[in-house]
């Protein structure tokens, strides 16, 4: 029987055997597992007490809080904001710019120590070899001129003793750009400066420390090895160390003396807060370079001239623009240099990509051209040749090429013929014949892409001549974009509608002064009303009754309705009404600082275009006329959308001239050729109005005021920029406009198009033909 267990026990051993590391495995995870979480857990428990312990202190009552207790402590909570009403209502005032409120500052600020004799010639020469570079540039003096030079910022102290001028500069950079600015370079009207690598400098320091830069020289008889900077080849000092320096300006006035502004600068530096000139800080060398006398910059070729930041004396303004001239080129052949290198180093990774050499785009380096996802995407080619383009802004088939344009052409035609000979030669010599087609189109995301075709004479070592047709292609790509400096505008500004109203539109009138109620009087938009109903010569006169008449009650209606609202208007006579005789009657009524916004009985503005009005008209600079959305003719526009195929997908967007409550879109179009709404400021029409009336004299002042818009005056009697741009958010019905005969050629001829374009699109016009053939042929 022992012996039967012995056997079934070996035969479980022998089944359980190849098992039996699994099953060892298995075990001893858990128990490690275990151990290990009970190991955490207790390892947590006394980091919570001990850090509830710490929070309370070793006599807190509170330090024994339970563990959940002290995780509330932690939770966030919103605390709900209180206004003691017994205490008086303070307005927040917030900065004009974030930049302001977040307390960032700009790098570099740049100081020019000039005098009255050079203030006309070098500190000239200054600005217009580096302004454009730096944030800002002030230049010092101690006596100006007569005559300040235009575009240049000019501080003069009156006084011409040099430590005066320098305490004194270092006393207005702290004042009025201590806080704004984080490193300021000062130099002498005799220094070329070498602006990008100055500015890329300042970018590698760090500014939370009292740094002394520049070119660092030994005091004359002095043995203490302390050093300044030397004032001619300039020197950067930190924020920080000019925030020390301000309270020990005085004192170093009064006790140092020294006839040189850079000695007395480095030895108050030293005196007062122990800080040395240095010519190296945190691996960035400051170098310099020292021109002799008649050296020619065209010839000197050494290193430290190369590598330079300021070049020192500079005598003359000539030599100054043979620097520029120098350094330009050399900076323009390290960037061609350095575009090279990239080029092949993407070539060499090209290769490694999934796509291989396939996915290379040329030029190397650049954005591919763009590649679009339906047929509405497709970029189109602009033909031209050398003297017509074939693709005009007024619709017409054929028109010369002029202007910016021809300019465009002509750069691209000798660009083209200069990079040919620079392949080909000595073997080839190219010369243009002439063009034979050209195409042009703007990629956004690549820039000009030209296609030229050019008929060339090639012109052989040995003088053998044989024409020869090339086709090239050249790219002209979108270089680093730029932010406009545009003056400060705000939308608080007030808004001042004005809408002439002839007779013939004084039945559609009220259902203007209802939807102005509905969006602009309802929410209490900062905009005011002005009407100028034009009567005409027999019209409303003594016995005769008012046509008018409805749309007063109308006004007077609004008023009653809303106690605070002022729509005032105004009665004109006139035999034949022009829209620059109605605005002048208008803007003799109000301030010169009144935002006019001329507009239409058949216009709808809302919030968003008055908003839109006060940002794009600016003061003195930029008048703004946008364009309407026109609708078409309902009796030729579809009353319903045609269904989509099966699997076509959502239906588009509305176009802004669709109307949801009768489920069908309102065909429409973007009016380019009417020019009725405008957004100007009075002061601006009035300099312009004033031009006109120079310019113009006589009997030709009022034939030319029968037949000029507004918008035409300020495009041919004012220097302000001129801005149209579609406004989806004013969206007229289709009405037919009313074209004077007294108009001139240009407007009588955009009236007729815009009456005949706002007909109806092609296709419409094409099923209203074929209707109108199907009834007459039946």
């Amino acid at each position: 029987m022992v012996k039967a267990a012995t056997m079934r026990l070996s035969s479980l051993l022998a089944l359980l055997r190849p098992a039996l590391p699994l099953i060892l495995g298995l075990s001893l995870g858990c128990s490690l597992s275990l151990l290990r979480v009970s190991w955490i857990q207790g390892e947590g428990e006394d980091l919570c007490v001990e850090a509830a312990g710490e929070r309370g202190g070793p006599q807190n009552p509170d330090s024994g809080h339970r563990l959940d207790q002290s995780d509330e402590d932690f939770k966030p909570r919103i605390v709900p904001y209180y206004r003691d009403p017994n205490k008086p209502y303070k307005k927040v005032l917030r900065t004009r710019y974030i930049q302001t409120e977040l307390g960032s500052r700009e790098r570099l600020l740049v100081a020019v120590l000039t005098s009255r004799a050079t203030l006309s010639t070098l500190a000239v020469a200054v600005n217009r070899t580096v302004a454009h570079h730096f944030p800002r540039l002030i230049y010092f003096t101690g006596q100006r001129g007569a005559r300040t030079p235009a575009g240049m910022q000019v501080v003069s102290h009156g006084d011409e003793r040099p430590a005066w001028l320098m305490s004194e500069t270092l006393r207005h950079l702290h004042t009025h750009f201590g806080g704004d600015y984080d490193w300021f370079f000062i130099m002498q009207d005799d220094t070329y400066v070498q602006a990008p690598r100055l500015a890329a400098l300042a970018g590698h320091l760090s500014i939370n420390q009292d740094l002394y830069l520049g070119q660092a020289e030994e005091f004359i008889g002095a043995a203490e090895q302390a050093r300044y900077c030397h004032g001619g080849f300039g020197y950067l000092l930190s924020r920080s160390l000019l925030l020390h320096l301000r309270p020990h300006l005085d004192g170093c006035r009064g006790d140092i003396l020294s006839a040189r502004p850079d000695e007395w600068l480095g030895r108050c530096l030293i005196d007062s807060l122990g800080v040395g000139c240095v010519s190296q800080h945190q691996g960035q060398q400051y170098r310099s370079f020292e021109l002799a006398k008649n050296r020619d910059p065209e010839k000197e070729g050494s290193l430290a001239f190369l590598n330079a930041f300021a070049v020192h004396p500079v005598p003359e303004a000539t030599l100054m623009y043979r620097l520029h001239k120098r350094f330009s080129a050399l900076e323009l052949e390290r960037a061609y240099s350095e575009i090279e290198q990239l080029q092949a180093q993407i070539r060499n990774l090209t290769v490694l990509t999934p796509e291989g050499e396939a996915g290379l785009s040329w030029p190397v380096g650049l954005p591919a051209p763009f590649t679009p996802h339906s047929r509405f995407e497709v970029l189109g080619w602009d033909y031209f040749t050398e003297q017509h383009t074939f693709s005009c802004t007024d619709g017409a088939p054929k028109c010369p090429l002029q202007g910016a344009n021809r300019a465009d052409v002509g750069d691209a035609v000798d660009t083209a013929l200069e990079q040919l000979n620079r392949r080909y030669q000595p073997r080839l010599r190219f010369q243009k014949q002439r063009l034979l087609n050209g195409y042009r189109r703007f990629d956004p995301a690549r820039g000009m892409e030209y296609t030229l075709d050019l008929l060339l004479e090639a012109v052989t070592q040995r003088g053998h001549r044989r024409a020869l047709a090339r086709r090239v292609s050249l790219l002209r790509p979108l270089s680093r974009v730029e932010i406009l400096p545009m003056p400060y505008v705000t939308e608080a500004t007030r808004v001042q509608l004005v809408l002439p109203l002839l007779v013939a539109e004084a039945t559609v009138a009220p259902a203007f002064l209802e939807a102005f109620a509905a969006s602009i009087l309802e929410p209490q938009e900062h905009a005011l009303l002005t009407l100028l109903l034009v009567y005409g010569p027999r019209e409303g006169g003594r016995g005769a009754p008012d046509p008018f008449l409805g749309v007063k009650a109308a006004v007077a209606e609004l008023e009653r309705r809303y106690p605070g609202a002022r729509l005032a208007w105004l009665a004109v006579r006139a035999e034949a009404p022009s829209q620059v005789r109605l605005m002048d009657v208008v803007s003799k009524k109000h301030p010169v600082d009144t935002l006019f916004f001329l507009t239409t009985v058949w216009t709808r503005p809302g919030p968003e275009v008055l908003n839109r009005c006060r940002m794009n008209a600016i003061s003195g600079w930029q008048a703004f006329f946008p364009i309407h959305f026109q609708e078409f003719n309902p009796a030729l526009s579809p009353q319903r959308s045609p269904p989509g195929p099966p699997g076509a997908g959502p239906d588009p967007p509305s176009p802004p001239g669709s109307d949801p409550s009768r489920g069908a879109p309102v065909g429409g179009r973007f009016d380019r050729q009417a020019s009725a709404e405008g957004c100007f400021y009075n002061a601006d029409y009035l300099a312009a109005r004033a031009r006109l009336a120079g310019d113009l004299a006589g009997q030709e002042e009022e034939e030319a005021l029968e037949g000029l818009e507004v918008m035409d005056v300020f495009l041919r009697f004012s220097g302000l920029h001129l801005f149209r741009a579609v406004e989806p958010g004013l969206v007229q019905k289709f009405s037919l406009r009313d074209c004077s005969p007294r108009l001139s050629e240009e407007l009588y001829h955009r009236c007729r198009l815009s009456n005949l374009e706002g007909l109806g699109g092609r296709a419409q016009l094409a099923m209203a033909l074929f209707e109108q053939e199907q009834a007459n042929s039946t």
